[in-house]
């Protein structure tokens, strides 16, 4: 098990992406904090299903804009399991409006969650880290979009620019700590978020032709990413982005 005795948190965990994260780290031996907004019932079950595979899982609801519940979310990861090696920034919203029509209230939102997020959260985890005085890991998942532009999406496309030199500017400021700082950067990932695509044939051919490969990502193919960059054998990695997109930017039309 490449995470055998290590503590993670994974936010927006209780689906998708960040539900196949916490259940591969789970299997790989990690205590897991599932953290959520709003209802429990998906972050209970996905707690339920780590536990009945023989691993370790708790659910925290914590808004990753709110700086106090961040910290909330933290001391309670460390009051359950003792400690904190891991933290996986991957709570994001999207919300597509051409870019004349996007309103302050909507851009604020989206930054909030995508990128002041992430800020607040790397911030409270590099400082556990320090305190105990251990090698840690942070990973962002990021997007494809950090990149690549894609029309009626500026609020989200901004945010995960601005990811990108977050990452890369803690990056440098934490290694002396060994908390290593890395994005992973995901193209089209087949989620319950794109069941409105899939009712949509033309747009979803049109979509696929613009990945080399043929088809969507599965969110466990990111999971197994993450395992990595999380894992001792990563330890020499820090600063960069992996993406893992089927080589969509290779060929893309900005979709």
């Amino acid at each position: 098990m490449r995470l055998q005795g290590k503590v993670a948190i994974v936010t927006g965990a209780a689906t998708g992406i960040g539900q196949a994260i916490a259940r591969r780290f789970a299997q790989e031996g990690a205590a897991v904090t599932i953290d959520y907004v709003g209802t429990a019932d998906a972050a209970t079950q996905t707690v339920q299903q780590i536990e009945a595979s023989g691993g370790k899982a708790i659910a925290v609801e914590a808004d990753v804009s709110n700086r106090a519940q961040v910290q909330r979310l933290v001391a309670a990861t460390v009051e359950r399991f003792g400690r904190l090696d891991i933290f996986v920034n991957n709570a994001g919203i999207e919300h597509k409006v051409p870019f004349l029509d996007v309103g302050q209230e909507l851009w604020d939102k989206v930054i909030a969650v995508n990128l002041t997020g992430p800020f607040l959260c790397a911030q409270a985890a590099a400082k556990q880290m320090v305190a105990q005085g251990t090698a840690g890991r942070i990973i962002n998942i990021s997007s494809v979009h950090e990149d690549l532009p894609m029309p009626t999406n500026v609020p989200y496309c901004a945010a995960k620019g601005g990811l990108r030199m977050l990452m890369r500017t803690i990056a440098v400021e934490l290694a002396p700590h060994q908390i290593t700082v890395n994005n992973i950067g995901p193209g089209a990932i087949d989620t319950p978020m794109d069941a409105p695509l899939k009712a949509h044939p033309d747009e979803m051919q049109q979509l696929l032709a613009e990945i080399p490969v043929g088809r969507m990502g599965k969110p466990e193919e990111v999971a197994g990413l993450a395992v990595y960059l999380a894992s001792d054998e990563a330890e020499y990695v820090t600063g960069s982005t992996f993406f893992i997109d089927g080589g969509m930017l290779r060929q893309s039309g900005s979709l």
